[in-house]
């Protein structure tokens, strides 16, 4: 079973008074008493980061390490070690073991008591609340810069207009492409002063090996460039 270990404190001080090598030890032993064998590469600490931040580097690793499911199970001596704020228990707990990967509290196991049953029924209704209310903002945020000019509403760049690839949604970065907008152009030409149809446009297009799928941006949400000579 490949088993990992993670430790915290938060201040200078309190690594400097072992108490994070006390974490370490209580966790060794733990693990060496189940018959689990914890490898050097899977022991995790943050020494001196405040557990109300996710951005602790040997929290990324462990995220990243559970991601890849390299981890069958973590042991952590409380809930607090992983996290302080309530809410990034829950969402941490839930993006560990939706891996398959469990997580083992020394100070707190839950078990399946109805006490602990319900905090997780808890856990559960807090985390849903906090992935609606992030997607609430995000949709609101991104309202609210479309209707300022300040968000492109593509999809998809339209046939004859080039973005910045850095900000590809920065109205600031949108710029015609010269041979695109020329095909545009003649086009229209053919369809205004030619008659010709739709499907004899297609053709014409087809023949001229211009990327057709590109040109049909109106299938993706955006339309072609309407560009004049």
């Amino acid at each position: 079973m490949r088993i990992g270990i993670y430790a915290r404190v938060s201040t200078q001080r309190q690594a400097q008074a072992d108490g994070l090598a006390q974490q370490l030890e209580r966790l060794q032993a733990h693990a060496y008493q189940q018959g689990w064998a914890v490898a050097p590469e899977n022991v995790f600490r943050d020494d001196g980061y405040s557990g109300a931040t996710l951005k602790r580097p040997g929290l990324e690793r462990l995220r990243d390490r559970v991601a890849m499911r390299e981890l069958d199970g973590i042991l952590i001596t409380a809930p607090d070690r992983l996290a302080r704020n309530y809410v990034h228990q829950v969402l941490l707990l839930e993006e560990i073991t939706a891996t398959g990967c469990q997580v083992h509290f020394l100070d707190r196991p839950m078990s399946q008591d109805p006490h602990d049953q319900l905090l997780l029924q808890i856990r559960g209704a807090v985390a849903e609340y906090e992935r609606s209310l992030i997607a609430e903002r995000m949709r609101r945020g991104r309202l609210r810069k479309l209707q300022a000019g300040v968000l492109l509403p593509w999809i998809r760049v339209p046939y004859g207009y080039r973005v910045d690839p850095d900000r590809p949604r920065d109205p600031a970065g949108v710029r015609q492409d010269e041979a695109e907008a020329a095909v545009v152009a003649e086009m229209f030409t053919w369809y205004a002063d030619e008659g010709r149809s739709l499907y004899g446009l297609a053709n014409k297009l087809h023949q001229d090996a211009v990327d057709l799928l590109r040109f049909s941006g109106e299938r993706f949400g955006s339309y072609p460039a309407s560009l004049s000579n």
